[in-house]
């Protein structure tokens, strides 16, 4: 089931359900039950288990966590909302697909809760995840609990012992990997891999392919956007830049574990974690696990960087690769255009509107609890919750990081590619309007799956994506679209 525009963007200004929210605090909320769905645990689904049984003791209200594997659970929340079933309380999911949910009006707005919340100090989130990941069109309807965009982990130790230095664009990331490509890198003595990318279709690898291009395709700063043409919505992924991306990512499998098209996640983190990998692209999650037990092997032995980039970028008008200049890459460093991409924007609490209003504020004072900074400063620093950073005060003050185990040097060092990847005037945001599930979890997934198999070209899978997005406009609307699309890059005229 598809979810239709139901309202243009004028009614959706006026039509959010505003409660009269009192405060986040511990109140008397016995008998109340509020049923959250996510993905499957440990990662981000068990920390919201062991805080809701804290918010238990404190207020009487019982927290239900479900699970559903992550390539349902968008579709779970649909269904369950748009037809009436209304099972579910809050949802957790990915930030960008609530813009479909609010354009039918299924999220309850959450601006005057937090207006009249004490304790969750919304000025300490970083501006990124306050204004465009818990904001659709100037309201808040989301609750961040983790911050994501996807930067290169490196092993700074076996890159010191052959004298080179982390890779800046896809040329030096491909020589950097061949140079460890086969070496014993945990001293085991079996040959490890110079490069970890997990690629499983319905797996969320599709979030490394954008992370790719945007530093091909993005030059001009945030409100460019990667995807589609702001004034037009045509999609900008025919051409050269996606097509030389997508080259890119099947070429690091060189480089990478033998049955690398088969690794999710959870794979891919245990062989680095296992001390096997010699570069990898994920999420802010590498630099707490390489000090989980398990990291043993990788413990103060990893670096991180921002993404690496490209010299030669799209020129938009001819659909080709050209090399970049002051004017074309104003954000360029020493020539080479970066582009840090919000891959999937973060994890986020949001509240079903149909929910009974006790059970809305019980929702959003549990959601507040996991936001605050008192238990997220914790949160974050621990490998397996799947949380990484989004408050100023958790990229500021390496104390909570070196209490959980961070040298000093690394707890500088991870924060300072967070923060510079934070602050890149040239970050680009994951895509946020109605169908962002459909435009990148199903169509690019897909074409992205065949290409790897080696069905089609580069050349045939970015065209088959571009005529596959045109189609979810089409059927979205393509007026509605574009607004929205503006709106998600910051563009208000």
């Amino acid at each position: 089931m598809t979810l239709r525009k139901t309202r243009n963007l004028a009614a959706l200004a006026v039509a959010g359900m505003i409660s009269a929210a009192a405060p986040a605090a511990a109140q008397d909320y016995k008998g109340v039950t509020v049923n959250i769905l996510t993905r499957p645990g440990p990662v981000i689904a068990q920390k919201l288990v062991e805080r809701g049984e804290e918010f238990t003791k404190m207020t009487g209200a019982e927290i239900r966590v479900a699970e559903v594997p992550f390539a349902e659970l968008f579709q779970k929340l649909l269904t369950d909302w748009a037809t009436g079933t209304n099972s579910i309380d809050v949802g957790v999911f990915a930030s960008g697909w609530a813009v479909e949910m609010v354009d039918g009006g299924l999220l309850e707005d959450l601006t005057d809760y937090v207006a009249k919340d004490d304790k969750i100090d919304a000025d300490d989130i970083a501006p990124y995840f306050r204004e465009y990941n818990q904001k659709i069109g100037g309201k808040t309807y989301l609750i961040t609990v983790d911050g994501d965009f996807q930067m290169l982990y490196y092993r700074r130790d076996i890159l010191d012992e052959l004298g080179l230095k982390p890779p800046r664009d896809w040329d030096e990331y491909m020589k950097v990997a061949g140079a460890m490509h086969g070496k014993d890198l945990n001293g085991d003595g079996e040959a490890d891999y110079g490069s970890c990318i997990f690629k499983k279709r319905n797996a969320q690898s599709y979030f490394a392919i954008m992370s790719m291009a945007a530093g091909f395709v993005q030059t001009q700063g945030t409100g460019q956007g990667i995807f589609f043409d702001p004034e037009t919505m045509k999609p900008k992924v025919n051409n050269e830049a996606w097509a030389e991306a997508f080259r890119v990512y099947k070429a690091t499998g060189e480089f990478g574990p033998p049955n690398e098209l088969n690794h999710d996640i959870g794979d891919t983190r245990a062989l680095v974690q296992a001390g096997r990998c010699g570069l990898v692209i994920d999420w802010g999650d590498i630099g707490p696990l390489s000090i989980d037990p398990a990291g043993a092997a990788i413990k103060d032995k990893m670096g991180a960087i921002v993404m690496p980039g490209s010299p030669r970028v799209l020129d938009e008008a001819s659909g080709k690769l050209v090399d970049c200049n002051a004017e074309i890459c104003p954000y360029a460093i020493d020539g080479i255009n970066h582009s840090p991409f919000a891959a999937f924007g973060g994890w986020a609490g949001a509240i079903n509107t149909k929910a009974d209003a006790k059970v809305k504020q019980a929702a959003y004072d549990f959601l507040s609890y996991v936001n605050q900074a008192a238990q997220s400063n914790v949160d974050v620093t621990i490998g397996w919750t799947g949380y990484n950073p989004y408050r100023n005060s958790q990229l500021e003050n390496i104390d909570n990081w070196v209490k959980a185990g961070f040298s000093e040097a690394f707890a500088k060092n991870y924060l300072g590619a967070i923060k510079d990847s934070l602050n890149s005037p040239n970050m680009a945001s994951d895509i946020r309007i109605p169908g962002a599930q459909q435009y990148t979890g199903v169509v690019l997934d897909r074409e992205l799956a065949r290409f790897l198999a080696g069905e089609i070209t580069a050349e045939q899978a970015v065209a088959n994506i571009e005529e596959g997005w045109e189609e979810i406009t089409e059927d979205f609307g393509r007026d509605s679209q574009r607004t929205m699309y503006e709106l998600s890059l910051g563009i208000t005229n």
